[in-house]
């Protein structure tokens, strides 16, 4: 495998994990306590994929992993479909990534343990760098190369059933945390279908609500910061928002994402999740 360009650096955090960084925004990714067990607590848990996964349909789980990044999550959804039974439902993962630089820097041999890229796990990923699928038994794994929203273009209506939206925070990626990238994922979720994001920001919960989702609280990280959960339907989010986080969009400092319209407030008030 050629070298990975220097896009990005691992390092190590202060609680001893490693992390991958982007050189030139400066953010890591998966950065308190390490790339496996954040994709744990944050993603694969409060997604319930193994629950889903025993789900008898003949229907595949499909999960848009959005923000690929060093591949820390899609694995991590990897592992479960792997460690299931003879006859588990299918999973199959769609990864979204512009930029290819963390996954062959996590994929050299002083850093695939680290980031859960040994053995059949890194196989899985050097096929997925290389001709942008794997297939196995238990999982098909597919990689859309491109800037999102744009990247979203062609895919089936109705098709994902979990989505991790885990791209560089909007700081760094401010188109990917807009109504309009919301609204573009939108139609593509199937009934049922939840969304997990490490973002609790305020104005990722507004750009949710007004992109058709209902919104609700996440799990809490490592340190304690509130991410964001959302869903197709009401009943399959945990905490849902409730009228005292109108109250609060007064009192924030950016309460609406860039591309909100005027009347954004006056929406989310008359939202069924709010009457």
């Amino acid at each position: 495998m050629s070298p990975a360009p220097l896009g990005c650096e691992v390092v190590i955090t202060r609680s001893g994990a490693p992390a991958m960084r982007d050189r030139a925004t400066g953010e890591l990714m998966h950065p308190v306590v390490g790339p496996q067990v954040e994709a744990e607590r944050l993603y694969v848990s409060p997604a319930r994929l193994t629950e889903r996964l025993t789900e008898r349909t003949a229907d595949p789980l499909v999960v848009f992993d959005v923000g690929l990044g060093a591949g820390s999550n899609a694995i991590a959804a990897w592992r479960v479909a792997q460690a299931m039974p003879t006859a588990p439902r299918r999973l199959e993962l769609v990864s979204f990534e512009r930029d290819l630089s963390a996954l062959g820097l996590a994929l050299e041999p002083e850093h695939a343990t680290a980031f859960g890229l040994g053995g059949t796990a890194g196989d899985a990923a050097r096929a997925l760098l290389a001709t942008h699928r794997h297939d196995c038994a238990r999982c098909s794994w597919r990689l859309i190369v491109g800037e999102l929203p744009g990247a979203f273009a062609g895919l089936a209506h109705g098709s994902a059933d979990v989505v991790f939206w885990d791209p560089f925070s909007p700081r760094a990626n401010p188109e990917l945390w807009t109504v309009a990238a919301f609204s573009a994922l939108r139609p593509l979720c199937r009934e049922g279908a939840t969304l997990h994001t490490y973002s609790g920001a305020t104005a990722t919960r507004t750009a949710l609500l007004l992109a058709g989702f209902w919104v609700g609280w996440g799990a809490t990280t490592e340190s304690g910061k509130q991410t964001t959960q959302a869903a197709t339907r009401a009943r399959d989010l945990d905490r849902p928002l409730d009228r005292g986080f109108i109250d609060r969009l007064g009192r924030s400092s950016a309460p609406f994402p860039a591309d909100a319209p005027a009347d954004a407030l006056c929406r989310i008030r008359a939202l069924p999740q709010f009457c």
